[in-house]
């Protein structure tokens, strides 16, 4: 009997090695090798029918480049995401914490498809058919075309596949299928990668849509290598706070559509339902005449939010004063105080800050440091914003106001909602149709903006 070996894999590259590195060589992550059992299995590998291809190479210009047919999936905000609905034969990876939703919003989805006469195959690894039939119960995805198949072997999940024929295959989850030429335990370096690519394969070769479901680290990344992003066609996050009902859907790679896109979804008892007016729930709760809210205008790939800011101004009892902020980036934050201190002389040095956006919303572009420095100048002088006034705008290091794109869908959006005024730099007001029912302040600096709006 051959003596069994063992290799050392990095979990984010899939980089090899004969013996342990505290550093992988390959992607330079720290504590990221793990050992695996190696032996020698004979396979038929990649002579295996599935991985057999007869076509032949072809120049470019003789391929159709006719757009590529989408199924939608009944869920306006998941077809959002994926850039128009689902494409026939792509392989699209979704990762999220435990307990935030994917199995609810897949299965809500599969039911969807299956009104459609498509027919779907749920495989789950994680639960019994009973148990997802007690969820399909509750979130009444009843329907003869939904098949479900609580499995974990690849082989057996493949002939489920031969045999079902579907149109659109769930798998629950990656990290719970595996090969028995693999003598790695299920979850493991080698185990996702050759299942997932045997899945790769089988949505290419047979055109079958698929989505796989990855856990994710404590560090909020799919677990498992690197490389299984670089495999799929989309990875898709499915983010949300736990104290918060509303969920987001965000793409982080598609090679079908945009990844600046999002979907919100509310968490109910009956599952997860669509907010198509996402403004309206970030705002339903704000409060009117308080000393550092702000309201701001960002941007969500094609959709426009409006959001609240928080921010809140105290005298510090330490030597350095406390920096905090949640929902944004902290050194922005940062930037942003230092620039009120340098050109418009607030004093801050013994000034504890601490930013927050209201509902737990992640706000990461430049447009929103104008909302910023009006909150926390309104809560250093306490004094209240106009409850009907929105800012939006790109603060630069010497106190400028600069612009910013999608002036008119942002102004929009904000005169829809009932606001009254706008204030937004003074560069971003050419060229579009100014509405008649909300007044437009172009602004060139933060001091003018302060002027306005703590007049």
């Amino acid at each position: 009997m051959a003596k069994a070996k063992s290799k050392f894999f990095c979990t984010e590259c899939g980089y090899e090695s004969p013996k342990w590195f505290g550093k992988c060589p390959g992607c330079q992550a720290w504590n990221s090798m793990v050992e695996e059992m190696e032996s020698v299995v004979k396979t038929q590998g990649m002579n295996a029918p599935i991985f057999q291809s007869k076509e032949k190479p072809q120049s470019i210009i003789n391929i159709e480049s006719d757009k590529e047919p989408r199924i939608l999936t009944g869920i306006a905000e998941l077809n959002r995401v994926l850039g128009g609905g689902i494409v026939p034969g792509s392989l699209v990876l979704v990762g999220g914490d435990p307990g935030i939703g994917k199995s609810t919003l897949l299965l809500q989805t599969s039911h969807a498809l299956t009104t459609q006469n498509l027919r779907v195959l749920y495989i789950s690894g994680e639960e019994s058919v009973r148990q997802t039939r007690l969820r399909a119960d509750r979130l009444g995805a009843l329907s003869p075309e939904l098949y479900v198949l609580c499995e974990t072997n690849m082989e057996s999940i493949e002939e489920a596949i031969e045999q079902i024929q579907p149109q659109f295959l769930v798998i629950d989850s990656i990290q719970t299928v595996f090969l028995p030429e693999v003598t790695s335990a299920p979850g493991s370096v080698a185990q996702v990668r050759e299942c997932t690519t045997r899945f790769m394969r089988i949505a290419k070769v047979r055109g079958i849509a698929t989505v796989l479901v990855g856990h994710v680290t404590k560090e909020g990344a799919i677990a498992g290598p690197r490389m299984l992003e670089h495999m799929v066609d989309c990875v898709l996050y499915f983010e949300g706070e736990r104290h918060h009902t509303y969920r987001l859907l965000r793409a982080v790679k598609n090679r079908f559509g945009s990844t600046n896109e999002i979907g919100i979804f509310e968490m109910g008892e009956d599952g997860l339902r669509e907010v198509g007016n996402p403004s309206e729930l970030f705002l339903s709760e704000r409060p009117l005449g308080v000393a550092g809210s702000a309201v701001v205008a960002s941007m969500e790939g094609t959709r426009p939010v409006l959001v609240e800011l928080q921010a809140l101004v105290t005298a510090t009892h330490f030597p350095s004063p406390r920096r905090m902020s949640t929902g944004m980036d902290h050194q922005r934050m940062s930037l942003i105080i230092a620039v009120l201190e340098k050109r418009m002389g607030m004093f801050l040095q013994n000034q504890d800050a601490y930013l927050n956006v209201a509902g737990g919303v992640k706000l990461d572009e430049p447009a929103v440091d104008l909302a910023v420095a009006v909150s926390i100048a309104s809560s250093l002088r306490d004094i209240p914003t106009k409850a009907y006034d929105v800012f939006f705008g790109e603060v630069g290091l010497t106190g400028e106001v600069r612009g910013v794109s999608r002036a008119e869908t942002r102004v929009k959006e904000a005169a829809k909602l009932g606001f009254r005024r706008v204030i937004m730099p003074e560069k971003s007001l050419k060229g579009w149709k100014h509405p008649q029912d909300i007044q437009i302040i172009g602004v060139s600096s933060v001091a003018d903006a302060l002027s306005v709006a703590l007049d």
